[in-house]
């Protein structure tokens, strides 16, 4: 079962015990003479104590359930939280109620047992639901993959399932096809798309004797590969590993509630039997000494504390969508008020991800104009099968530029490609084939950060065209505001070091990781954090997944992968850099209303626990249970109009 199903049968589970709970609870309240007193109504009858009895002994083992088998799971891993909070009140509750209708001399707190589970029941239920399920990351990572592959046996192929593969097979991979594992060609050459594999925004020319990466996309050509490690020795087993190990090692994390309800249960244990000792040695009897522990620790119940959180919770999340922004961990969303590195993916991320013409430029001496150039370059590129000319081809079709026809077109493998036009021989090539070609070309400053074509007719250089991955307009802003709050900003990226360089001097960044891949790309994380920095990483693809496992908040990109999403806490929905700004203010908002709400629902624990120990006794004054459940129920309404009142201001940050 994945996670996201696990997660519907949990909210299932709190819902339906939730509904049950409360049936029960309406006839518990209706029988409790607090409640009928303050009602001022009086219905009883025969044995009336026996049936609520009966009714909270199965509000206590079916609506507790998850409370006491969650107590048992914190204090073997000795670390209570709030379930061991919630299990101790609502055993209390039950065990010193179920002594009084058998005999002991006291009042009964069912009432406080069943409004605590249904209450808690109903918190958690909130806010399981309002956290976005977070998806299946292992098995998206694992379905990049094909499911078969065409395995070569001497003159005939046949098609295999992909976990039949093994070390040696021949494999043929067909133009667009998935690679279905790690190996080197032995025959074909192609251009591949890596760049959901190592970052590397540009297809690369793979050609015989070069290494494939499973996963990776073939482009034009036909390849035959000879395959080298298979299972848990195949890169992408690899990176699926890292993955894993990450989220373990994050998912320890503890939760503000939980180390609030800590040490509420370990205050709730201390006062409790304190008061138990007190008494006792002041020389009152047993019972009295008792009956004031119980209601001491009774009157603990966290029921606002246990929906100061969930309340947020449901309102942040909610407000989040409405800005653009999902969710998933909201222990992360909780600290990114401490986020004061943050490490973006250059590819797909600052950048478009895609290439685009961003220059064209004339020669002195040719007779034509940049339009013709550009005419003359696309209409030689429709014959070609690599990625670069299908995107000048793109930029001719999108300023309108009608393509004339080619003849003799060739394509010079890995340098360019020639044909005739009108008459005149044309050839559009890389810097190094034109300088091979005898063409005085000086050399570029941005010509490993670019990529350049040269237009040649007729032997005369005519033109240039720059194709780049064009930054996002949003980058320059956010990085900016970043800036102003304080916060670091890096890059980081498969690419190259020229290109690396020249946009992160574009953006203004603090710095740059250029040519890492993806097991270095957590490395890179880790070295940030060992130098105790709290660190954000941005990214889109599935090269960035163990590195967004690994920090200490995974920010994704809302148009990259399925599996850099659901590895991340966060999705930026909008694909808009600047979000993060409004993250990082909004999980600043949400924390201050969780510590205000944490606050108003222990400062009810803190007024009335004394006084139902007893403080006041010399003066005549002991907590009676109705006004304890007058001030809980205060501060329950309190917790809840406040966490209604969440704001965030969309203003940048000076």
């Amino acid at each position: 079962m994945d996670h996201r199903e696990h997660h519907k049968m949990m909210i299932k589970d709190f819902r339906n015990r939730f509904y049950f709970s409360l049936a029960l609870t309406l006839p518990i309240l209706a029988l409790t003479p607090l409640v009928q007193n303050a009602m001022g109504f009086e219905w009883t009858f025969p044995s009336a104590d026996y049936v609520v009895f009966s009714l909270a002994t199965i509000l206590y083992i079916i609506g507790g359930w998850p409370f006491l088998s969650g107590m048992v799971e914190e204090l073997k891993e000795k670390s209570p939280g709030m379930m061991t909070l919630i299990g101790m009140a609502i055993t209390v509750a039950y065990g010193y109620s179920t002594a009084v209708t058998f005999g002991l001399s006291g009042t009964a707190f069912y009432w406080e047992l069943a409004t605590l589970i249904a209450i808690m029941l109903a918190g958690h239920w909130i806010e399981m639901s309002s956290v976005v399920g977070a998806s299946a990351a292992l098995e998206k990572l694992a379905r990049l993959m094909p499911s078969t592959a065409h395995k070569k046996e001497g003159d005939t192929i046949h098609d295999i399932p992909s976990q039949q593969i093994q070390d040696g097979d021949f494999l043929v991979v067909k133009p667009g096809e998935k690679i279905p594992a790690d190996g080197h060609i032995t025959e074909g050459e192609s251009y591949v798309n890596e760049s959901m594999i190592t970052g590397e925004s540009r297809p690369v020319h793979r050609k015989e004797g070069d290494k494939l990466i499973g996963g990776s996309i073939n482009g034009e050509g036909s390849l035959t590969l000879e395959v080298e490690g298979v299972g848990e020795d195949a890169y992408l087993s690899k990176i699926i590993q890292m993955v894993q190990n990450a989220q373990e090692a994050k998912s320890k994390t503890q939760k503000l509630s939980d180390r609030a309800a800590k040490y509420l249960t370990i205050s709730a244990l201390t006062v409790g039997f304190s008061t138990l000792a007190a008494w006792l040695i002041v020389g009152f009897d047993l019972q009295f000494a008792i009956t004031r522990m119980a209601t001491v620790m009774i009157i603990t119940c966290p029921h606002a504390l246990g929906l100061a959180i969930p309340l947020v919770v449901s309102v942040s999340t909610a407000k989040s969508a409405q800005n653009g922004l999902l969710i998933q961990n909201r222990t992360a969303f909780e600290q990114a008020r401490k986020i004061n590195t943050i490490v973006f993916d250059k590819t797909g991320t600052l950048t478009e991800g895609t290439f685009t013409v961003t220059e064209v430029s004339r020669a002195d001496s040719a007779q034509i104009g940049k339009k013709e150039i550009v005419q003359l370059a696309a209409s030689l590129e429709t014959y070609s099968e690599h990625p670069i000319g299908k995107s000048i081809v793109a930029y001719a079709q999108e300023q309108s530029i009608e393509l004339i026809p080619v003849e003799d077109a060739k394509a010079i493998k890995g340098k360019g490609i020639s044909g005739t036009i009108h008459g005149s021989t044309i050839l559009v090539a890389s810097p190094s084939h034109v300088r091979e070609l005898g063409f005085e070309i000086p050399p570029s400053s941005d010509e490993k950060a670019v990529t350049r074509v040269f237009v040649v007719s007729d032997d005369v250089l005519i033109g240039s065209i720059i194709l780049s991955d064009t930054i996002r307009e949003q980058s320059y802003q956010a990085i900016s505001s970043l800036q102003k709050m304080g916060i670091t900003c890096w890059m980081l990226t498969g690419d190259n070091e020229a290109t690396a360089q020249a946009v992160s001097k574009e953006l203004g960044m603090d710095g740059y990781f250029a040519e890492v891949l993806p097991d270095e790309k957590q490395t890179k994380i880790k070295e940030l954090q060992n130098k105790g920095l709290f660190v954000a990483m941005t990214g889109d693809g599935v090269n960035d997944s163990p590195a967004l496992a690994q920090a200490d908040v995974g920010i994704a990109i809302g148009s990259g992968t399925d599996v850099a999403a659901s590895t991340a806490d966060i999705i930026l929905v909008h694909s808009n850099p600047q979000d993060i700004v409004t993250l990082i203010q909004f999980g600043k908002a949400t924390y201050r209303k969780m510590i205000q709400n944490l606050i108003w629902a222990t400062a009810y624990n803190i007024l009335a626990i004394p006084l139902a120990a007893g403080v006041l006794y010399s003066l005549g004054f002991v907590l009676q249970p109705e006004i304890g459940a007058i001030l809980m129920t205060l501060s329950t309404v309190i917790v809840a109009v406040n966490a209604r009142l969440l704001r965030i201001s969309k203003e940048p940050a000076n």
